[in-house]
């Protein structure tokens, strides 16, 4: 059976997180990760079996080197890294706990991808024999020219006839080079064929109000009438999109999360389960999870929306429950969550 090849382009950086819940101003070891949005879905794909492979900017030194080699250790193709520039970007973060935010420190100007440039990367050759292109608001919200590099590249994909993806992913401290999210993502996801953001990030990019997610238990049933009229705004401001995915969050404490998300295509609302998380061991990731989750439902099954749904809903859960930006689930262990009972038991 041909395995589908997804393309996935954003920036990686070095993660440091100071140890056991240790603020900055005390933490004299930091635990050293890589990630970042679209390479955790990169990586989730990988995970499943399909042909994942992930396109950005690295510098040609020993950092970017080790950074290369993990995603190569998940099966995640890396041979349209380009190598230039003098840095990899970095991310610190303080990991949240009981009624403590977390705090990310970006450190990611004038980065290798930072200062890439539309004419680096050769996308004909890159789509050659893809069958789907994903990017995130993250990799246009960087700078002017990386969000050229987006529109060059989903231009590319169009091409192509890919099916391209786009997870809204709203970071307000990325928005710095004088315009504003609601100003450059909407003209590229008019291109796009499937949407994913929360409900803030709609908001935040296009205006739309959604349903509060309110849940407190596993037993909270959504406004499936809300979510529907505003998947219907959505669609009729892209005509080209096929697939509007909301992903639900309630956070009743920094380690005790609620999840839950909609898909709605083909003029139908698809809802899945609420997924009652406590404790969370570490949120960063859990929205690519999703995401990845998603596409290789909608890529392994196509037609099959409620899979789809299921399968990036069980996978967002999971990830909660390891430390890092990455997914590390198989295709069985998330088809057991998503269709099973939620115990925790132990698999022996």
């Amino acid at each position: 059976m041909h395995t589908p090849k997804i393309v996935s382009f954003g920036e990686i950086m070095l993660r440091l997180t100071p140890s056991r819940y240790r603020r900055f101003n005390q933490s004299l070891l930091f635990e050293a990760g890589f990630g970042g949005s679209e390479a955790n879905v990169a990586v989730s794909l990988a995970n499943y079996g399909l042909r994942s492979e992930f396109v950005s900017c690295l510098p040609a030194n020993r950092i970017a080197d080790a950074c290369i080699d993990d995603l190569r250790s998940f099966g995640v193709g890396t041979s349209h890294i380009r190598r230039d520039g003098n840095r990899i970007g970095l991310y610190y973060m303080e990991k949240t706990v009981a009624l403590r935010a977390s705090t990310v420190v970006y450190d990611r100007a004038g980065s290798s991808f930072d200062t890439l440039r539309p004419g680096q990367l050769d996308w004909e050759t890159i789509f050659r024999d893809a069958a789907w292109f994903h990017w995130s608001g993250i990799a246009a919200a960087v700078s002017a020219s990386t969000a050229a590099v987006c529109a060059e590249a989903i231009t590319a994909a169009r091409r192509h006839g890919l099916t391209i993806s786009c997870d809204i992913n709203y970071r307000k401290n990325l928005w710095q080079y004088g315009k504003s999210i609601d100003e450059v993502l909407p003209p590229l996801m008019e291109q796009c064929d499937i949407l994913f953001g929360t409900e803030g990030e709609y908001d935040k990019a296009l205006g739309i109000q959604f349903p509060k997610f309110e849940a407190q238990d596993a037993a909270y049933r959504l406004d499936a009438a809300g979510y529907e009229a505003a998947a219907v705004a959505v669609s009729a401001r892209f005509p080209n999109c096929r697939a509007v995915v909301f992903a639900l969050r309630n956070e009743l404490s920094a380690n005790h999360h609620l999840i839950s998300g909609t898909l709605y295509t083909d003029e139908k609302l698809h809802l899945t389960r609420v997924y009652d998380i406590d404790r969370v061991v570490d949120c960063v990731g859990v929205g690519d999870a999703f995401v990845g989750g998603m596409i290789y439902g909608m890529a392994a099954r196509p037609g099959d929306a409620q899979y789809a749904l299921d399968f990036g809903a069980a996978a967002c859960a999971l990830k909660n429950t390891v430390p890092g930006d990455y997914s590390r689930f198989t295709t069985a262990e998330i088809e057991q969550l998503a269709t099973g009972p939620v115990t925790g038991r132990i698999a022996r």
